[in-house]
C-alpha cells in the first residue's frame, strides 16, 4: 500500500469530506473507484460515492455514508492504493513512500541523516530528514537533489546544514 493522502475532516452535513492529497494533482486520487483506509494499524476498503473538486481541493463521500456524524468517524485516516494499481513512473520521478527511510549524504559524501517525512509546501516539496544534528529540512528540486538512488537507499543532495 502507498499512502496518496489523508482524510482531514468533514464537509457540509451530507457526509462528504475534505481530503488532503498527496499526489502530483488532487484530481489523480479521483480514478480509483476504491480507497483503503487505515486506522492504527487496520486497513480498510473503502468504496467512493462520489468525488468533486471545490477550489483545487478534494471532496470526497464515500459509499453508504450520508451525514456529518458518519463522515466524522472517517477523520484522520490515511489513503491508500495498492501499488499494482498505480502508473509506472519515469526515471526521475518517485513515490514518496519509496523516498521515506532512505539515507541522505551530502556533497562531501558525510551523512546528512534519514528522510523521516515529506512536506507539500506548495512551491516545491521538503524532505524532512533526521540526523545527528536533528532535524534537517531539504528542498526536494533539481538543483538540490543530486542523486536518488533506490536500490542502495540513497539521496545525495548539494546542501549545508548551515543552509536552513
Amino acid at each position: 500500500m502507498l499512502v496518496m493522502g489523508r482524510v482531514v475532516a468533514p464537509f457540509g452535513v451530507r457526509g462528504w469530506l475534505r481530503i488532503q492529497t498527496l499526489t502530483a494533482r488532487p484530481e489523480n486520487l479521483r480514478n480509483y473507484p476504491i480507497w483503503w483506509l487505515r486506522r492504527g494499524d487496520n486497513w480498510r476498503e473503502v468504496p467512493l460515492a462520489a468525488t468533486k473538486l471545490q477550489n483545487d481541493k478534494l471532496i470526497a463521500q464515500f459509499a453508504g455514508i450520508t451525514d456529518r456524524g458518519a463522515a466524522a468517524a472517517w477523520s484522520a485516516c490515511e489513503i491508500a492504493l495498492p501499488r499494482e494499481l498505480l502508473p509506472q513512473i519515469r526515471k526521475d520521478e518517485f513515490y514518496w513512500a519509496d523516498l521515506i527511510g532512505l539515507e541522505v549524504i551530502d556533497a562531501e559524501r558525510r551523512k546528512v541523516g534519514q528522510v523521516v517525512q515529506i512536506l507539500q509546501t506548495g512551491a516545491n516539496d521538503v524532505l524532512v530528514v533526521e540526523g545527528a544534528n536533528g532535524q534537517t529540512l531539504i528542498p526536494f528540486i533539481a538543483n538540490v537533489i543530486q542523486r536518488v538512488d533506490l536500490a542502495a537507499a540513497v539521496i545525495e543532495v548539494d546542501w549545508r546544514e548551515d543552509f536552513a
